[in-house]
């Protein structure tokens, strides 16, 4: 019987494990019970937001949304235009958050406050619990006007920024040392616009605050201009010998200086080359250099046309013979340069020349001028001008492309000229006789002619009907060359006259021409001056005008098989001149009144008097007329 009970009583016995599970879920319950009522404890409203919540460190625990939303636009509006002090680099500047559109939001910062505090009781309860004693500042998102920061950003940058120095070589006389480069600074943008956009959506002004800056460093630094030190050390050791054929020269060590190219610009390179070294170049060239000489068109005494040859000339090849002396100045023990010298080849050669067709007299015209020493000077200049001009196949003559403007600069002189229908003193007076001349010779060659205006005022000493008047640069004489061959304008200048002559290949065109006779289109204007000088109605005429006058010219143009190629008509109108009278404006003297008389006096009387006691008659006095007075117009 004892064995039997001793076995069942350890069968009931429980083990230590079973016990230690058992206490362990009584004490987690009694742990979750205790957390489930500090959480419930703490939950405290879910309306109001957990105490310790700051947001941009303003206390808004215990707050309702709506009132901490309120409390904060109000903090945000009162320092909205308050500015913030920035400084960088040395540079203050201060900006305000309505500059630059820096706008928190407040309400969505409360309601990340508020889900921050919020969730079931217990769990709401925990989270505030946290808040409460470890703290929970919100940071508003914050808008801003991007353009405005990166305006302003950009202002400051240019004050601040400065790039970094390259290190340098530098030559003082025949020694070329290296300088060292400088590390400069600029405003790391990115970062300060964070910053400035954070410091603008505080509800705090304080103290400046500092905006970062980053490091520029130099391109090139010193050692990097090791080897470009070196080769300046060789270029300066010794002279240099240049060759052309058999000539030699000398080039000293203080003439190499200047044709060395110092690196710049973020290069590393030496060479040859800048101002100093175009210079010597320039001169080298000039030494060894020969122009080509262009064929060109003589006229001979029989008036034909006799093509002088061209000539090849020589050119130095400037940027091979740079490179040459390169190669002997950066070397030790090979330093002479041998010129690199080429032909140059005239521009227009002896066969091309013969080709142009330029062989005898198309067409030449003459007119005769006289004037004032400035018209006969500016004559002969525009015929210098256009002497020799080319005009090629189907290309066209302008007269003012080719002369180009008429200004003193150019040798131009003052002499009369037409100006709006007047007569008037003008720089270059006697170029429409140029003009007028070259039109005449392109007339008779039977060119078209696509531009040609008539002088305002009619000149009688100008072919009738055939005169061209030229102004830079809307009024033009301009011919086309409609031919297979080249035309050359040559002018020869006498002593009362000019001939313009076309030469080229023979037209073999017939011209006929038919002017109409000048006639005359109203009244001689006149214009009237007032002059002070003479008595009130008397009248002076100085210079007799002409009326308006018109007058065309028919042209026919018949090639050598008599077909018509050109039918054109040019009208000319003519302005009236006025004649000149100066009218009295000057009032007559008056009359003195005679001084009272005693009766009782007995005066003397004077000659042309009446006897005392006879009858007394006024003296008349002969009124003078002057006669008017004519002068001959001047022409130009």
């Amino acid at each position: 019987m004892r064995t039997d009970t001793t076995i069942y009583r350890a069968r009931v016995r429980q083990s230590p494990r079973r016990i230690a599970l058992r206490r362990t879920v009584f004490l987690t319950a009694v742990v979750v019970l205790l957390l489930v009522l500090v959480g419930l404890a703490f939950a405290g409203s879910s309306s109001t937001l957990p105490a310790g919540t700051t947001v941009s460190g303003v206390d808004v625990g215990g707050m309702t949304r709506n009132e901490a939303a309120r409390t904060l636009s109000q903090r945000g509006a009162a320092v909205a235009h308050a500015p913030v002090r920035f400084t960088a680099g040395g540079y203050a500047f201060s900006l305000t958050a309505s500059q630059l559109g820096v706008e928190p939001n407040w309400r969505q910062a409360v309601a990340i406050a508020a889900s921050e505090g919020d969730g079931f009781g217990p769990l709401r309860g925990f989270k505030r619990l946290r808040a409460r004693f470890f703290g929970n500042d919100v940071a508003p998102p914050v808008a801003s006007y991007h353009a405005a920061v990166r305006y302003k950003l950009g202002q400051v940058a240019d004050k601040i920024d400065r790039p970094g120095v390259d290190a340098k070589l530098v030559r003082r006389g025949l020694a070329v040392r290296v300088v060292e480069g400088q590390s400069g600074r600029k405003l790391d943008r990115p970062a300060a616009s964070a910053a400035v956009v954070a410091a603008l959506a505080s509800l705090e002004r304080g103290a400046a605050i500092e905006l970062p800056m980053a490091e520029v460093g130099p391109t090139v630094t010193a050692a990097d201009l090791t080897d470009a030190q070196q080769k300046a050390t060789v270029a300066l050791s010794a002279p240099l010998r240049l060759a052309y054929g058999d000539t030699r020269w000398r080039v000293p060590r203080w003439r190499i200086a200047p044709l060395l190219d110092l690196p710049q610009g973020g290069s590393t390179d030496l060479s040859i080359g800048g101002h100093g070294a175009e210079q010597y170049l320039e001169k080298l060239s000039a030494t060894v250099s020969r122009k080509p000489q262009d064929a060109h068109f003589q006229v001979a005494a029989s008036g034909k046309i006799v093509i002088r040859p061209s000539e090849p000339g020589l050119q130095l090849d400037l940027a091979a013979t740079a490179k040459a002396i390169a190669a002997a100045a950066f070397s030790v023990d090979q330093r002479t340069a041998n010129l690199v010298v080429r032909v140059a080849q005239p521009a227009r050669t002896t066969e091309k020349a013969q080709s142009m067709g330029i062989q005898d007299v198309v067409s030449s015209y003459t007119t005769t001028y006289g004037g004032t020493p400035g018209r006969l000077h500016n004559v002969q200049l525009v015929a210098e001008l256009i002497d020799g001009t080319l005009v090629a196949p189907g290309a066209t003559f302008s007269f003012n492309g080719t002369t180009g403007e008429r200004t003193a600069a150019k040798g131009f002189q003052e002499a009369p000229v037409i100006i709006n229908g007047e007569l008037q003193n003008g720089l270059g007076g006697g170029i429409c006789q140029v003009s007028t001349t070259v039109f005449n010779a392109a007339f008779d060659a039977g060119l078209p002619i696509t531009a040609r205006t008539n002088h305002a005022l009619y000149i009688s000493h100008y072919p009738l009907g055939r005169d061209a008047t030229v102004n830079y640069p809307d009024l033009d004489l301009r011919f086309v060359n409609d031919s297979d061959h080249w035309l050359l304008l040559r002018t020869f200048v006498g002593s009362g006259s000019l001939t313009v002559n076309l030469y080229g290949t023979a037209l073999h065109r017939h011209v006929e021409s038919e002017t109409e006779p000048l006639v005359e289109t109203g009244a001689v204007p006149v214009k009237e001056v007032d002059d002070p000088t003479l008595d009130k109605g008397k009248r002076v005429t100085d210079e007799i005008g002409a009326p308006p006058r018109q007058t065309s010219v028919h042209r026919l143009v018949y090639d050598a098989n008599g077909k018509l190629l050109y039918d054109n008509t040019w009208r000319s109108y003519y302005v009236g001149e006025p004649t000149l009278v100066r009218v009295g404006t000057k009032a007559p003297a008056k009359k003195k009144k005679p001084a009272k008389k005693d009766q009782a006096t007995v005066t003397t009387p004077a000659m042309g008097d009446a006897p005392v006691g006879g009858a007394t008659s006024a003296a008349k006095t002969p009124t003078a007329t002057t006669p008017a007075s004519t002068t001959t117009p001047t022409r130009p």
